[in-house]
């Protein structure tokens, strides 16, 4: 009689692929999440995908970067060497890969820096560039997540241009500007130089601007919309899914993922029941997919 049921294949885990060879780094914030070089991500893949994960988004940490993130679109680059690797192993996985900028750039901003503040329309080409490389390289699917205007039309029209024309999109459309990103951004080596991303994320405060946002996507061309992050914002989750009939992601993020696992280190609560509780809690307000670093644990659970 349970109205609301987990799947491993309802799941998409992270990968942060570094750079070096034998690299297998643990995330201080992040306990059993890793920066791994390329031969390590082969293998971590092939263990997400034995439980029965259809799925990997890819975070690239270059070893150099740039005022203008030269090397998210590198077609030699971390993401793009992982995708081959990836694909030439275990085919049948589906290889997602975020598209952003602030992996790359030296001042850690999603876009272009002129006059001290990030400019919206010079981003969109490279974000395109970078989705491009990503399709050439053999990746599934590309997730942009820098939430600038008119991003999905214009990697949309890009991969068309290129002979990508089947390349689904799964858009970040309703990226909350959070305080859950802090381990993340020790992860992926992306924190902001100066200032923060409160001019292009959106106001914690709004829930009707989700729905503008979702919607303008969805007119760009977006095939999935993916709402970031999750727990705190189950209402916008629920909003986007009964308003429209695309496909509803959701990201339970970094943060998310670091309160449970201090907790249960502390004795404070039980971590696989409560690893579960927000899971379940995300896809009973109405999430198709799920991106979770507890992906490989709570799938562990599910197969048991």
């Amino acid at each position: 009689m349970r109205e609301t049921s987990l799947s491993p294949d309802g799941f998409i885990y992270p990968l942060f692929v570094t750079y070096g060879k034998n690299v297998r780094k643990e995330i201080k914030s992040m306990p059993g999440c890793f920066q791994e070089s390329v031969d390590n991500i082969v293998k971590h893949a092939k263990e997400v995908y034995s439980l029965g994960i259809p799925a990997v988004i890819l975070f690239g940490i270059p070893e150099h970067k740039d005022e203008i993130g030269s090397g998210a679109y590198d077609p030699h680059g971390v993401v793009q060497k992982a995708i081959r690797a990836i694909k030439n192993k275990i085919p049948e996985l589906q290889v997602i890969t975020d598209v952003c900028m602030c992996e790359y750039t030296s001042h850690g901003h999603c876009g272009i820096i002129e006059q001290g503040a990030v400019r919206n329309d010079p981003t969109l080409e490279l974000l395109a560039k970078e989705a491009v490389s990503h399709a050439k390289a053999g990746a599934d699917m590309v997730a942009p997540s820098d939430m600038m205007d008119g991003r999905v039309d214009a990697i949309r029209t890009a991969l068309d241009a290129e002979g990508f024309p089947e390349m689904p999109i799964m858009s970040y459309a309703a990226k909350y500007a959070s305080a859950f990103y802090g381990p993340f951004r020790d992860a992926a080596e992306s924190t902001p130089q100066f200032g923060d991303r409160r001019s292009y994320q959106m106001d914690p405060s709004n829930r009707r601007e989700a729905l503008k946002e979702v919607a303008l996507d969805i007119d760009e061309g977006a095939d999935i919309v993916m709402v970031k992050p999750a727990m705190t914002y189950l209402d916008i989750i629920s909003d986007i899914k009964e308003n429209f009939a695309l496909p509803v992601a959701a990201y339970n993020v970094s943060g998310e993922y670091s309160v449970i696992k201090a907790a249960a280190k502390l004795g404070w609560i039980d971590e696989e029941r409560a690893m579960m509780e927000v899971l379940t809690s995300i896809k009973r307000a109405g999430a198709d997919i799920i991106l979770t670093y507890f992906a490989k644990d709570a799938a562990r659970v599910l197969n048991r």
